[in-house]
């Protein structure tokens, strides 16, 4: 017998009653969100702070892009960085990263940058929880890691508060950049916005940086408090 005896064949449900054939969802989509882009202040800082993401590409294969950074125009002196990163779902709710750093020092002296290798993850995770994990490996071939949790809470179907926790750490000393070796800082705040749209929300909120050990030191050379309470202002929104 042949490979299809004994095969029932149906009719062809989709033509016999005039619909079209079903193909295949392959769209691309692109999606930009400004999750952070506020005024900080504080003594001694009048900051602007910026986190955006986005990515273009289907559902299980993305081109990402990243932006971070702030910079106080008290002090003139800040940082940001860039990346470019190729993402593939790996479970239903979470990417795997893999790309391109660029991160430069905003000072007077702006010569001070250098490049990344990265691997990461970001998704929710149980709980609800967003997850963005990172670890670079930068040109000089020092290890270094990212990480921030936050998670959305519904006051009301357009208020919500936002608690956001950020940790920064190193393996190795990079003096000329301000990094030291173990811990470098940690971030706790909390946001509450307001959604007008979907789209758009202005938010309030309060925000601690606080520096540590080797890091702290190369910072209190630079003229930095080693810990900063700030009040914050700004906008979420994405398209």
């Amino acid at each position: 017998p042949g490979r299809g005896a004994g095969v029932v064949r149906l009719p062809d449900l989709a033509s016999t009653a005039g619909w079209p054939s079903p193909v295949k969802d392959n769209e691309f989509n692109s999606f930009t969100l400004f999750d952070l882009f506020e005024f900080q202040r504080a003594p001694n800082v009048e900051a602007a702070r910026w986190d955006i993401v986005g990515w273009y590409g289907g559902d299980t294969q993305r081109l990402w892009y990243k932006s971070e950074g702030r910079y106080n125009g008290v002090r003139r002196t800040g940082e940001a960085d860039l990346q470019i990163l190729y993402g593939r779902l790996v479970s239903p709710f979470v990417d795997f990263q893999a790309g391109y750093r660029y991160e430069q020092q905003l000072s007077r002296d702006n010569t001070r940058g250098r490049s990344f290798a990265v691997l990461g993850v970001q998704g929710l995770v149980p709980y609800g929880s967003e997850l963005e994990a990172a670890v670079f490996v930068s040109q000089d071939g020092d290890l270094s890691a990212r990480a921030t949790v936050a998670q959305n809470f519904l006051l009301t179907q357009r208020l919500i508060l936002l608690p956001r926790f950020e940790f920064n750490a190193a393996l190795q000393r990079a003096e000329r950049y301000g990094v030291g070796q173990g811990l470098n800082d940690i971030e706790i705040g909390v946001r509450l916005r307001y959604e007008i749209r979907r789209e758009f929300a202005p938010y309030v909120g309060v925000s601690w940086l606080r520096s540590f050990g080797q890091t702290a030191t190369l910072r209190g050379a630079e003229g930095e408090d080693k810990s900063v309470f700030q009040v914050v202002a700004g906008i979420r929104l994405w398209f």
